[in-house]
Formats: structure tokens, C-alpha cells, sequence
């Protein structure tokens, strides 16, 4: 008799479900000064579980959970069983357990599988696809989603007589993965998961938790998915619990019966995309192994730091905008691809649609380089036919929102684009490029800028690109100067971008100071719409 191949899976964080009743006629019949103290210690218990106080590592989060099932989860990640056999012990010790029973607890492990990568589990094999190696990495260690609502359930894999998963061949497990995750793209931005495996630890096979802001959304993922074959003929589920998440310091007002969460939080953690491991073009399906595409990265563009400030000043005194700390008034993601810019367009349209639906997303925008304008060879002014190496100019992504939290979080929907090859403002870009296709290893010796919203008016479109052209020209003689690139809006070709790097902030500011800088300034404000704005690259 065949045996049929099993996926190898590696595991990550270790998961906890602590679900709790609270026992309402003691709370009410306590005294008010054993309430307090009981409100008290359970806060400090809480904070410094979502601190990560407790071990090197891990994620940890509250929620309020409706119906009868229970009252509190709590949902804690960490490196090893020991970690949370003491979070667990250390509850008990403090004066709100003595108002609560446990309902119910699930434990599971992080994993990600063979049907996602074999490269990955090929011995002594080295990734070379970056992106997919955050992604696994982002698996193995999840972020807890600042999303208001979550959703929990178990689930196994059939082995009835008539559908069997494990009798199924490799390749026909994977499809039927595959096609599964196909189903979460029109959720992208909407739904995140935590997919965590059970086989051994728990009753079920898998433990699946569901993130969204809004719970229709996450009722319809599901309801959809139910029509697929991965469900409809090889999933069995247990059942599911519902909670919202509040943070710590408002269980006082949770017990009290007051409406949490409260204020600002009110409208959910996010207003754009949450974070975490999402449906949608990053392909996750809860029912089952994982597998599906990679999600990449989730750092976002426009890292600045504590001399930002003096910049922006220094900026200002001679007529150049530089924004709000990260050098915008909204926080910018460049990401950039080598794939065709048409076909980079069709996937960035599917999830610009998926953004719309977030207040905080103010645009994303593909942009190609503008080959006319690429910088001479060599220093040779005046040099106004495209460069020879102009087909390898790469094409860029640009999203903007107004929190930094939906930006963190678009970036990891952007990085899952065909062939993005680096992220503005990330250190970790591949040898030989620097983070703005400059000349070396992306590092902290490097600055970087990019002047955005250089919106040109349509009859001196020409002269805003021969002007580039003749300060591209007198860059490339510069000390320090790394590489400047012009890039257009594939939508609108008079929204235009210029992205620079330099060894150092002082090499930028140089040039910044110098006559020719102050001549195009001058320029810009008969030739642009609007004022140019600046991100800095540190």
C-alpha cells in the first residue's frame, strides 16, 4: 500500500486561547476594595503580557468575547511551552482570577508547510526569493492584528470513506489549497489570520483566528469559502467564539458594563488594513495546511529619525517643504519591481480597490521611470537619449495614508507584487542595490530622499524633465551622490516623483544649499501645480 506524502511543516511561536468566565455574583458582592484590587492586578497582569514582559519574545492581546461561551481571551504567543505554562500559573496568582473560571483554552503552534515553499525546506538551500522569506518568517512569528473584531475557531481534515485528505496525492492537496486562497483576494486589507497546527496538542487539527474590523466581512470570507471544495468536502469545524479586542487599561470599564473599547479606540485599532498575515493577493486560506503566495515585508518607506526635525527646518529657510516627521504629512510605502509596469498595474488596481474602502488611504499609483530623464553616463551633460541600460530601470509603487499603522500594513499587501526586488527605507535590500538603486549595500551610512507630488503642469511638462535632466547632470559630478531617478505616474504622466540617494544627510544637504538647487526651486513654482514634499530615507 502507497503512503502518501506528508508536507514538512516548521514551527514557530507556541499559541495560547485562554478563554475565562467571570463569576458576576461574586464580583457583586464583593467589597469595593477587593474590586479594585482585582481591576488593578488584572490590569498590571495584562499590560505587561501585551509588554512581552515575561519572556524575549511574543505577542500577547485581551478581548471581550460575546455570548455565552465566556467572558475574556486572552491570546498569547511565545518562543516555548514553558513560557506560557508560567503565564498561565502567574494569572492564577493575581486577585481578579479569583472571579473567573476557565470556559474553555486551545493550544496550538505557528507553522508553515510544504505546500507554501519546498524551497524552503531543502536542506542546506539559501531562499532567493526575499520576500517569500519574510513572509514564512511573518508566519512562524505572527503580529497580533490591531483589528477590532476576532474570530476563533478549530477545524480537521475529513477522513471519512468518502472524502479522505490524506489519501489524496501531494500535488491534489495543494490545488485544492491553492484554488482555496484564490477566494481571500477580494478581502485583502479586510481579513487577517492566525493559522496555527494542533495535530498532537489539542483536539483539533488546526487553530484558526480571523481578524477584521468589520465582522460581515469576516461572516462573508467565510460563507463564501464554504462553496469551495477544501470545505464543503474535506473540512469539519469546531465551534466558533467571537470577542473584541480593548486594551488593558479598560477592564475597569469592562466590568462596570461600560461600552468598550472607549474613545479613540472606539472605531477599532486600525483605520486602514490591519496587520497581520492577510487574505487577498498574500492567498492565506483558513481551512487547513498552509500554503498559499508570500506576503513579504512590512516595513514601510520614509524611516526618519531624531535630526529629521533640524532637516525640516534647515528646508524650510530656503523654500523646500519637508512635511511632518517621516518628511510627510501622510506615510509613503515605495516598493519597486523589475515586472513589466502594465503588469504591475493590473495587480496594484485589484488592491487599490481593496484599499479604497479605508478613510486613511489617501493613493497608490504605479510609476515608471521616465527614460528620457535617467542620468548621463559619466557626467556627460547635456546627453538627452535614453541610457542603454534604460530597460533595466525598475518600476516603483507608491501608497500613501495617513497613519503609519494602515502604511505598515499596505506594505506587506505591496511586497506580495510580482518581482519586487526592494522597499525604499529598507536596510535589508539585496547586495549591489541601496535601497534607492544606487551603487552600494543598503546601510546606515546611506540617506536617501524622494521628492513627491511634483505635480507639473501639463503645458511645461517638457521643460520640468529637460530640467531634471541638466541637475542629473550636475549630480553625477557630485561627491556622494549616489543616483537620482525621475519616475511618472502610469495614470497621469504630469505626477511625477524623483527618487536620490547619497553616502550621507551632509552630502544631501549640500546640495540643497547650492545656487543650482535654489535655481530649480525657483523653476518649480512656475512650472508645478502644488509644492513638492519630501521623505527622507535614513
Amino acid at each position: 500500500m502507497d503512503r502518501r506524502q506528508p508536507p514538512q511543516t516548521e514551527e514557530g511561536w507556541y499559541v495560547l486561547h485562554d478563554f475565562r468566565s467571570i463569576d458576576w455574583d461574586a464580583w457583586r458582592a464583593a467589597p469595593e476594595r477587593e474590586r479594585t484590587r482585582a481591576i488593578e492586578e488584572g490590569i498590571d497582569y495584562l499590560a505587561s503580557r501585551e509588554a512581552v514582559a515575561d519572556a524575549e519574545e511574543g505577542e500577547s492581546a485581551t478581548f471581550s468575547v460575546l455570548g455565552h461561551k465566556a467572558d475574556l481571551l486572552f491570546l498569547h504567543l511565545r518562543p516555548s511551552l514553558g513560557d506560557l505554562d508560567a503565564i498561565e500559573r502567574q494569572f492564577e496568582g493575581t486577585a481578579l482570577a479569583e472571579f473567573t473560571e476557565r470556559a474553555d483554552s486551545y493550544l496550538s503552534v505557528t507553522e508553515v508547510s510544504g505546500y507554501m515553499s519546498q524551497e524552503f525546506f531543502e536542506e542546506d538551500g539559501e531562499m532567493e526569493d526575499a520576500g517569500m522569506e519574510r513572509y514564512i518568517e511573518s508566519r512562524l512569528k505572527p503580529d497580533i492584528p490591531d483589528a477590532d473584531f476576532l474570530s476563533f475557531y478549530p477545524m480537521s481534515k475529513r477522513r471519512g470513506p468518502d472524502h479522505n485528505w490524506y489519501e489524496l496525492p501531494f500535488d491534489e492537496r495543494a490545488d485544492y489549497l491553492s484554488n482555496h486562497g484564490e477566494i481571500g483576494k477580494d478581502y485583502a486589507g479586510r481579513v487577517t489570520q492566525i493559522i496555527s497546527g494542533s495535530i498532537g496538542l489539542d483536539d483539533f487539527e488546526w487553530g484558526i483566528t480571523l481578524f477584521g474590523d468589520d465582522p460581515m466581512d469576516v461572516k462573508e470570507l467565510l460563507y463564501e469559502m464554504r462553496f469551495d471544495p477544501s470545505s464543503s468536502r474535506f473540512a469539519e469545524f469546531g465551534r466558533f467564539l467571537s470577542a473584541r479586542r480593548f486594551p488593558p487599561e479598560q477592564l475597569g470599564a469592562y466590568l462596570a458594563g461600560d461600552r468598550i473599547p472607549q474613545d479613540e479606540s472606539e472605531q477599532g485599532h486600525p483605520h486602514g488594513p490591519s496587520d497581520g498575515h492577510t487574505y487577498g493577493d498574500s492567498g492565506g486560506h483558513p481551512h487547513g495546511e498552509s500554503g498559499g503566495h508570500p506576503r513579504g515585508g512590512d516595513e514601510s518607506g520614509g524611516h526618519g529619525d531624531a535630526s529629521d526635525e533640524d532637516v525640516r527646518s534647515e528646508l524650510e529657510e530656503i523654500g523646500v517643504y519637508a512635511g511632518q516627521p517621516h518628511g510627510e504629512d501622510v506615510h509613503a510605502v515605495v516598493l519597486y519591481s523589475a515586472a513589466d509596469p502594465d503588469a504591475i498595474f493590473e495587480e496594484v488596481e485589484g488592491l487599490r480597490t481593496n484599499f479604497d474602502h479605508y478613510d486613511t488611504h489617501v493613493k497608490t499609483a504605479v510609476y515608471e521611470p521616465n527614460e528620457a530623464a535617467l542620468p548621463p553616463r559619466n557626467g556627460e551633460r547635456g546627453a538627452r537619449e535614453p541610457r542603454d541600460d534604460a530597460s533595466d530601470a525598475e518600476t516603483a509603487v507608491v501608497s500613501l495614508w495617513e497613519t503609519e499603522r494602515a502604511a505598515n500594513t499596505a506594505a506587506g499587501f505591496l511586497a506580495d507584487l510580482p518581482d519586487i526586488v526592494r522597499q525604499a527605507g529598507d536596510d535589508g535590500a539585496p547586495a549591489g542595490t541601496d535601497g534607492e538603486r544606487g551603487d552600494g549595500p543598503a546601510s546606515d551610512d546611506s540617506w536617501g530622499t524622494m521628492g513627491m507630488f511634483y505635480t507639473v503642469e501639463p503645458d511645461h511638462r517638457e521643460d520640468f524633465v529637460d530640467t531634471f535632466s541638466d541637475v542629473a547632470g550636475l549630480l553625477a559630478d557630485m561627491d556622494g551622490h549616489r543616483k537620482s531617478d525621475l519616475l511618472e505616474n502610469l495614470e497621469d504622466e504630469n505626477d511625477m516623483f524623483i527618487a536620490s540617494r547619497w553616502d550621507s544627510r551632509e552630502d544631501a544637504m549640500e546640495f540643497f544649499r547650492s545656487d543650482a538647487f535654489s535655481e530649480t526651486v525657483e523653476f518649480g513654482r512656475d512650472v508645478l501645480a502644488d509644492r513638492p514634499r519630501h521623505v527622507f530615507l535614513a
